[in-house]
């Protein structure tokens, strides 16, 4: 069986594409995972069982289990999923991003080359490396204008100054070494899997639980929003068609405001499980999930807007999102719901729902 190694296969993104691939595909999947505290393995747990997966618990800075890794499956592609991810997490401590985005693309990149020297003409030709990345690299938007692929990277906070980092080596390892990368820059993705730190999960259970629902600043902030299985399946576009040493940027479409999510959010609770029968509601004296909305302090160097510009791959690979954003916001809405068991498990002794990224 053909395989694919899948770095940060654990985590929210990499445990949909693992999905993606499974119905999609028919090659076998190695999935590196360090196993932090936003990769587990019950986002896993059905793949696991289904033949075509194999789980390796290691860091993609070890050269030696990456190396291992290669030796061992002989992939015919490598997906980078693997990152630090969390805004707010870098600005309290930026040292994992480092490690990880910076120091282990680097790392990743490096057993690829060694890996590719041992591989056949054929071999070499066929072999594909597509980094994930997003589009915080770009920097902020003002009121109009969209990110392109030709944006100047202007990176506002160490999160993204890491992934902007580990783009530019992916791509000088195209053009010096002529490793046949391609590199993809998202819009925010929500949807089923994802740890409940990111705005819409952390804002599903904070309501059923009756916790105030925190938006920085004035709520203003504009984020263009992308159904994750949306983007798995524009992943899964470029690794088989894109043009390597080529970057797609892949969005939504969306935009929309926190301010706008929160409450479309708490529409939707209110469809799927109304207020009156939510009994931490009741026990605050609350008839409403909108009463639970609460702003704080905005978070430091907090950008204003974000939103991609996916004309290339769409022209050129006839890509674009099948949900519309009504339907995957109600659609993630009801997964939470019915999954509490997952968030249970994956916030144990790790993460009670605090806010971070305040700064020192």
């Amino acid at each position: 069986m053909k395989r694919i190694l899948v770095t940060g296969g654990a985590g929210f993104i990499g445990a949909n594409f693992v999905r993606y691939q499974l119905e999609h595909g028919d090659e076998g999947l190695v999935i590196i995972d360090k196993l932090t505290y936003a990769g587990n393995r019950a986002s896993l747990a059905g793949p696991l069982q289904s033949g075509r997966v194999i789980l390796i618990e290691a860091d993609i800075a070890d050269r030696t289990a990456v190396d291992k890794a290669f030796h061992d499956y002989s992939p015919v592609a490598v997906i980078n999923f693997a990152a630090e991810s969390h805004v707010d997490r870098s600005i309290d401590d930026p040292t994992p991003f480092i490690d990880t985005n910076i120091v282990g693309t680097y790392t990743l990149l490096e057993a690829t080359r060694g890996y590719l020297r041992q591989l056949s003409t054929e071999g070499r030709r066929d072999f594909r490396l597509l980094h994930v990345s997003t589009d915080e690299v770009y920097g902020t938007l003002g009121e109009s204008g969209l990110f392109s692929e030709t944006t100047p990277y202007a990176p506002n906070s160490p999160y993204a100054a890491s992934k902007a980092a580990a783009d530019h080596l992916v791509r000088a390892w195209h053009e010096t070494y002529q490793l046949p990368t391609l590199i993809t820059n998202c819009s925010n993705n929500y949807g089923p899997y994802q740890f409940p730190e990111k705005l819409i999960p952390l804002m599903i259970l904070n309501a059923l639980e009756g916790r105030p629902l925190p938006i920085y600043g004035d709520g203003g902030n504009i984020r263009d929003w992308l159904f994750v299985e949306d983007h798995c399946a524009g992943i899964w576009r470029v690794l088989h068609h894109g043009r390597t040493g080529e970057k797609y940027n892949i969005g939504g479409g969306n935009e929309r405001t926190n301010l706008q999510i929160v409450d479309q959010l708490c529409a939707g609770l209110e469809a799927l499980q109304p207020a009156a029968s939510n009994e931490a509601l009741r026990r605050r004296g609350l008839t409403s999930y909108t009463q639970l909305k609460t702003f704080v302090a905005d978070r430091p160097g907090h950008d204003r807007r974000y939103a991609i510009d996916a004309a290339k791959i769409r022209a050129e690979l006839g890509w674009a999102p099948a949900l519309d954003f009504e339907s995957g916001l109600l659609r993630t809405i009801r997964w939470y719901l019915e999954n509490r068991a997952w968030s249970d498990t994956v916030l144990a002794g790790k993460y009670r729902l605090e806010r971070l990224g305040e700064g020192s």
